[in-house]
This record gives C-alpha cells, structure tokens and sequence, in this order.
C-alpha cells in the first residue's frame, strides 16, 4: 500500500476508507515535524503542530485542489500552525524574558562549548530573521523547488529568490561572526 501515489490515497479516504490517511502520516511526518521545529525550535511543540496539522489537513481534506501536490499543501498548513504557535509562545517568553535576568556571558560560553558544525550552523541560523530560516530550511534541508517554496509560502518567484539570495548572505555573516568569537575565546 506505500506505493500508492498521494492522490489515490487522498481518493480512498474521500471514499470512506479513513485508515489510509495513516499512511499520509506515515509518508510526511518527519517533513511536517521539520518545519514545525525549525519554526517553534522546541522538539515537543514541533510534534504536537505536526500532529494538529495532519488532523487539520484530514478535516479539509475535501476542500484540498488536487491540482497541486499534496505535500504543498500540507506544508503550507503546518507552516502556518507552527507560526501561529510561535507567536502564542513569543507573547509568552517575552513575559518570562522580562522577568528574568540574562548574563551577555551566557551567549559566550555557549558558543565555546559546542564542538561540531551543525551547533554553529544552528547558531547562525537562529540569528536570521524568521522568513530567512524558512525559505534556506525549505530550500536547502527539505530540498524543495523554488515553486514548491512559493506555494508554502504564499511568496511570489522573484520574492523567493531575493530572499533566498540574501538569506545566504546574512548566514554566511552570523556565521562567520559566530566562528570569529569562538577563536577569540580560545
């Protein structure tokens, strides 16, 4: 049954056989999760957006155009959840944030204990700015295509390919400034 294409299975739940969209899950739960943590950059939160997702994408399932891809669909709507519970979670850490005190040697000393290349890589791109991470996550980590990136997005070409052109640039700062610190901790 895992050799079915997404339009066939999508037919079968529409038809009444809803244990198939299990097999949705089980194609695109590792991608939903992705983004939803790129997003929200908690493990359990990204799960539970994930999950909301797939039982959101179920609930519309009939309103779904099967003229585009159904994994197009289905990361533009956990795209959206995870920002929505990112901001939930932003009105909620700015109240904690502004009830506690944060030493600037916190930021150090967590630089100088990570030791491989993807901590400074996730390092650098938490420093962009949050449709930057997404649209280098999208392109480069989930190996999407630029018009896969614009339906996710809702973003027109040209937007996606300035953004992405200069989500690199910005990268390759933080990452670089990041690198300078740690040799002058050394």
């Amino acid at each position: 049954m895992n050799h079915l294409t997404d339009d066939v299975i999508i037919s079968k739940v529409l038809q009444g056989n809803k244990d198939s969209f299990g097999l949705l899950v089980d194609r695109y739960r590792s991608y939903c999760y992705t983004i939803a943590y790129n997003v929200v950059k908690n493990d359990e939160e990204a799960e539970e957006i994930a999950q909301e997702s797939f039982i959101k994408a179920y609930k519309s399932l009939a309103k779904f155009n099967q003229d585009s891809k159904f994994s197009t669909w289905l990361y533009r709507i956990t795209f959206n959840t995870a920002l929505t519970a990112q901001k939930k979670a932003a009105k909620y850490q700015k109240t904690e944030f502004d009830n506690r005190m944060h030493s600037p040697l916190d930021f150090q000393s967590n630089i100088s204990e990570q030791k491989d290349q993807q901590k400074y890589v996730a390092k650098a791109m938490d420093q962009l700015l949050e449709a930057d991470k997404v649209a280098l996550t999208l392109f480069y980590f989930e190996e999407m295509s630029l018009e896969e990136i614009c339906e996710v997005t809702g973003i027109t070409l040209s937007t996606i390919k300035v953004r992405l052109h200069r989500a690199r640039k910005r990268f390759a700062l933080e990452l670089q400034k990041l690198l300078k610190e740690e040799a002058i901790n050394l």
